[in-house]
């Protein structure tokens, strides 16, 4: 498990320093398999299920949306697994009684954090749909879910830190490091749920064991 962490960080750390193929760069708001980023070599775009190939430029932005999202999620998944098992019994939060694999947090906290977690992932939905998505009512009702034709999957415009660069070759190299984190990200959380379910131990005990 350890020799598996450690090759995939080291692969996800290369990959997602690496520079973005110029021939992929584009400022434009077209959106295919030729100008969207995340694609590297020697692989360059990976689709061996031919999804992005069959899709239309709607389709392919949803995708994009998904993935990121998905990307985002689990990359504070993997820091909350981390940190949440790191600071057991000595954090402030829940009087230090959450304690054991990451996996059983939730299920030691109180109803009242469930509520008010629900309430911050409406509300953070809520928005990301108002920004990214067409009104229902003007969606063709062959287009579900359809997204804005000037939106950029995954530019929600919270930039707290100023990070989002000017340029758009620098945009475009950002946006393909966010995409191999992301992806690194949910390979490694799926790893981290599996290893727990399997032995019932904290992942930070096995890096200690």
């Amino acid at each position: 498990m350890k020799f598996s962490a450690a090759l995939l960080a080291l692969a996800g750390s290369a990959s997602a320093f690496a520079p973005a193929p110029s021939a992929k760069k584009s400022t434009s708001l077209a959106f295919s398999v030729d100008t969207i980023p995340g694609a590297l070599a020697p692989v360059g775009l990976f689709d061996p299920l031919g999804f992005a190939e069959k899709a239309d430029e709607a389709t392919l932005k949803r995708y994009r949306e998904a993935e990121l999202t998905h990307g985002r999620v689990s990359m504070l998944a993997v820091l909350g697994f981390l940190v949440g098992e790191k600071v057991e019994g000595s954090s402030f939060l829940f009087d230090a009684q959450v304690s054991g694999p990451a996996i059983t947090h939730l299920s030691q906290v109180p109803p009242v954090f469930w509520a008010l977690l629900t309430i911050a992932i409406g509300a953070a939905e809520q928005k990301r749909a108002t920004i990214g998505w067409v009104e229902p009512e003007n969606v063709p009702v062959d287009k579900p879910g359809l997204l804005r034709d000037e939106y950029v999957p995954g530019d929600l415009g919270f930039d707290p830190l100023g990070l989002k660069p000017d340029d758009p070759e620098e945009f475009f190299t950002m946006q393909t490091k966010e995409l191999q984190n992301g992806r690194l990200a949910m390979l490694a959380a799926a790893g981290f749920l599996a290893q727990e379910l399997v032995d019932g131990k904290g992942i930070i005990e096995h890096f200690q064991s």
